[in-house]
Parts: C-alpha cells; sequence; structure tokens
C-alpha cells in the first residue's frame, strides 16, 4: 500500500489502499484546501514528478523539491562534528538526497519549526537509523504520520548539542519553534525561525502571521493564547 503526500500543504500520511478523505493541516484556517479540490500523490509518484535540490542558505546547506511542491518547503543542514541536524523538512525523501546527506556527515537527529514543516520526517529519519525528530508536544496533534522516534518535547528550551538550542515561541503554531546555533555565523550564532519569525526583504524588519496564505496577521491575543497553552 502506498503512503500519501497532500499536495497542498506537503504533509506525509500512513500507508493505505486509498488516500485519506482529508487533510487536517490543510482545513485548518492557517492553510486552506486546493482550490481544485484535495489532491494526493503516492511517495513514488512524488519521486517521478520531482527531485531534490541543493542551495547555498548564506553558508548552510539547504534543500527543497524542484518544480516546486506544496507551499515550496526547505530544510536545512546544519553541520556539528558528530553529524548534521535537519532543521525544517521537505515532504521528500530519495536515496540520492540521502546518499548526499551521509556526505556531509549523515543526520543525528531532525528539529521542525512547526507542522507546516513536517513533511517526511519519519523517512529521513528512517533513513539514518532512526534519528530523533524533535516536534513541540503542543502541536502533536498535527502529527499526520505517527513515527516511533518522533520526540513530542515541553517546555520553552530544550538543548539537543552544545551548540544547538530549540526554544519555543508560541505564536503561528502553539509549539511554534526557532533553533538557536550558537556556532552559526563564524561563531557570532544564528537563529533559524522557518517561517515562525519571517525577515523581511530589506532585512530591518520581522513579520509574524498567523496565517501567510490567507493574510491572517498575529496579534496579542492569538500570541499570549498560544504561550499559555
Amino acid at each position: 500500500m502506498p503512503l500519501w503526500t497532500c499536495e497542498q500543504c506537503g504533509a506525509q500520511f500512513p500507508k493505505s489502499a486509498a488516500p485519506p478523505a482529508s487533510c487536517l493541516i490543510c482545513k485548518d484556517e492557517r492553510q486552506y484546501v486546493n482550490w481544485k479540490g484535495q489532491q494526493w500523490f503516492s511517495r513514488e509518484a512524488l519521486t517521478e514528478r520531482h527531485r531534490i535540490v541543493w542551495r547555498d542558505d548564506l553558508g548552510i546547506v539547504g534543500i527543497g523539491l524542484e518544480p516546486g511542491f506544496a507551499i515550496g518547503q526547505r530544510a536545512l543542514i546544519v553541520p556539528e562534528r558528530d553529524g548534521c541536524v535537519m532543521w525544517d523538512c521537505i515532504p521528500l525523501a530519495t536515496r540520492e538526497a540521502v546518499d548526499h546527506v551521509r556526505s556531509l556527515g549523515g543526520l543525528k537527529a531532525i528539529a521542525v519549526s512547526h507542522p507546516h514543516y513536517y513533511g517526511a520526517v519519519a523517512d529521513w529519519s528512517e533513513a539514518f537509523g532512526g534519528v530523533p525528530v524533535y516536534l513541540h508536544g503542543e502541536d502533536r496533534q498535527w502529527v499526520t504520520r505517527p513515527y516511533p522516534a518522533i520526540v513530542p518535547w515541553t517546555g520553552d528550551r530544550l538543548q539537543i548539542s552544545d551548540d544547538i538550542t530549540l526554544v519555543r515561541t508560541g505564536g503561528h503554531f502553539a509549539g511554534g519553534t526557532i533553533l538557536h546555533w550558537r556556532a552559526g555565523a563564524e561563531g557570532r550564532g544564528a537563529l533559524l525561525t522557518g517561517d515562525v519569525a519571517m525577515v523581511a526583504m530589506d532585512r530591518r524588519s520581522l513579520s509574524f502571521m498567523y496565517s501567510f496564505p490567507n493574510y491572517i496577521p498575529l496579534n496579542g491575543n492569538r500570541f499570549n493564547a498560544s504561550l499559555a497553552r
């Protein structure tokens, strides 16, 4: 039986003879159902239509799908001495991409900012021997494909290595998370934020949104409610 991936948001669902009736992430007000209606791809069909490409994200290796798919997710490969941490995830893992990550030192962990980037975390974890996948526990209801390596961490901070700390900020989702990489930017430190906090094109300001595709701003009431949970 195939695994199913939502065309609109990139969420991966468990194996079944037929695709799910709907996608819980797309039905949420922060996303939307495809204008054509709910559409699905098997993992095999997705592999035939798309390939994984590499890019330089300000000195960090980034990966994404080409042609573009879902909401254009990308993942960043954060290097450490004993293996890499994948920050955020994409909806597909291919043999070629896994081999390339292995050439960079392999994965020792995966961490994700929020449910729109969960993608194929189970496939990536499995490819590297079941490495832990750190998702904040406040967002556990959005996990569309349960997997034993998923770690639903709690609290506001989780240090996963000497140089990498996950910080729960809330906002976009209750468990919205950013990653602080102490060794990043040539030792000055770097924040990897997904779209929990979006750097504006002028690089002088940040944007915080409850929903980017539906243009719903993150007001103080929503932000405080997410942190109070």
